[in-house]
């Protein structure tokens, strides 16, 4: 039987209106099962790099295996070498060199590795109530009240007087202890209730749990801090004062999992924006003799604004262009002017729990692949980078030519709140820059949700940026 002629209303709309469609249905089975094969390394990506450190260490790695070298601005470098750059243990820039000389400008794609999460004050430890407790200081755009009462995993450095350094990774294997930030019981909470929600759980009261017992002296004070000093000691070779000079930092302990009847979904803490930073990592390694050279940038402190010498509103960016462009006898502005970057970072998926939020038209949804953002900000598109018609336009041939799936989106409804990525401060160097991600369900909680067929879809738009020989 044949199909119904379609009518010339039907024929025009089909050439002249835009239809987003869900990418369960546009890829095939065998496209699906890559998707879901490659999100199994990603998983392993996200369990094994909670931290900023430890993304930068397993990045690192895998770099060496490929065998990248570390940057010398002395050196001649030529088409298919790989080097990269190591900015604290915190921050990380690697690149292949291309065929084409660095005055034609290079490709870069800049992701964050750190999330939000709770930290460690530098004088934590107390005891209250014959309880040890952990004083924090949260990191981030968090709400505070999303922390409570689930398992918390510490990780970390420890620097001693002497110099050594110790690394701290408890709550991981399914032998150590957790921790945990506890909450009112219902039966009690009658004048907590009363407070606003984004008071429900205030700073002072993200107080981390982590010991009962006390030490067995009779005239010893604070015998139950005594008795985790002691353990502590015995373990790290610690003493309080060490507390002083470490970075330590609660994150949540449970792994990376599938989730959904359909396993089409991954539930985990940190998407925000590791998600970017594998898919970057990964894409990038595929493509070692590029036509362009491309810079992979995996930086730090996003989610507290991007200061610091490890952030992106550094010069170590401007820094390492500069010492590359000079093994070519170029100034390093001459190459940022004509280089290109895809600001890898997230937007928030349309939750329909919370439609009033989103402007529908304008939002991203799960399933419908890698998501642009031409400008991120608030209100009158404050804080923004908002690339040109032009450079959007060259990305998007880019993404169409090689089968990307991807769909547009902005943070929200226009007065709903906004937020920003580092896309602004590679800006400012004089590259054109666009914000590519992918579509996260609770952004900034410690568990977030993502679609497996967007991590890939970005895994190829990625891929297809830094291979384009245009």
């Amino acid at each position: 039987m044949s199909e119904p002629k379609k009518t010339p209303g039907e024929l025009l709309a089909e050439q002249l209106c835009l239809k987003p469609e869900n990418a369960g249905i546009l890829m095939t089975e065998d496209e699906l099962k890559q998707a879901f094969d490659f999100c199994e390394g990603y998983k392993t990506f996200l369990d094994k790099a909670k931290t900023e450190r430890e993304a930068v260490e397993y990045t690192e790695k895998l770099l060496q295996q490929k065998g990248f070298q570390p940057f010398d601005p002395k050196k001649t470098y030529q088409p298919g070498d790989k080097i990269y750059l190591n900015n604290r243990g915190k921050a990380l820039i690697f690149a292949a060199i291309g065929k084409r000389p660095l005055s034609e400008g290079v490709r870069i794609v800049a992701s964050h590795i750190d999330s939000p999460r709770m930290d460690l004050k530098q004088r934590p430890l107390y005891e209250e109530a014959q309880l040890a407790m952990l004083k924090t200081h949260y990191y981030g755009g968090v709400r505070k009240y999303q922390w409570v009462t689930i398992p918390l995993a510490l990780h970390g450095v420890i620097v001693k007087k002497d110099g050594t350094t110790v690394k701290v990774s408890i709550g991981e294997s399914e032998d150590d202890p957790i921790f945990c930030i506890n909450d009112l019981l219902p039966h009690l909470s009658k004048e907590q209730n009363k407070r606003p929600l984004h008071e429900g759980i205030k700073g002072e009261e993200l107080n981390v749990l982590v010991g009962s017992l006390p030490f067995k002296d009779d005239k010893a004070s604070e015998k139950v801090k005594l008795r985790i000093l002691q353990i502590l000691f015995e373990k790290y070779g610690i003493v309080e004062a060490d507390f002083l000079s470490a970075e330590l930092t609660l994150v949540p302990a449970f792994k990376a999992r599938d989730l959904g009847f359909d396993r089409s979904m991954i539930g985990a803490y940190g998407h925000d924006d590791r998600v970017c930073a594998y898919t970057s990592i990964m894409a990038c390694l595929e493509h070692l003799q590029p036509e362009y050279t491309w810079v992979n940038i995996l930086a730090d402190k996003e989610e507290t604004g991007s200061d610091g010498n490890t952030g992106l509103n550094s010069r170590f960016l401007e820094h390492f262009i500069q010492d590359l462009a000079g093994t070519q006898g170029l100034e390093g502005r001459h190459v940022l002017e004509k280089s290109q970057c895809l600001s890898a970072d997230v937007n928030a998926a349309f939750d329909p729990t919370f439609p009033d939020v989103h402007e529908k038209k304008n939002a991203c949804y799960l399933n419908y692949g890698a998501v642009m953002s031409k400008y991120t900000g608030a209100g009158g598109k404050g804080g923004t980078n908002d690339a040109s018609a032009e450079f959007v336009g060259r990305i998007r041939r880019i993404f169409d030519e090689a089968g990307v799936i991807w769909q547009t989106a902005e943070l929200g409804k226009v007065d709903a709140g906004g937020g920003g990525t580092v896309a602004k401060f590679i800006s400012r160097l004089g590259a054109d820059v666009v914000d590519i991600g992918v579509p996260v369900l609770s952004m900034h909680a410690p568990f977030e949700v993502v679609a497996k067929t967007d991590v890939y879809q970005a895994y190829k738009a990625f891929g297809a940026f830094v291979s384009h020989k245009g």
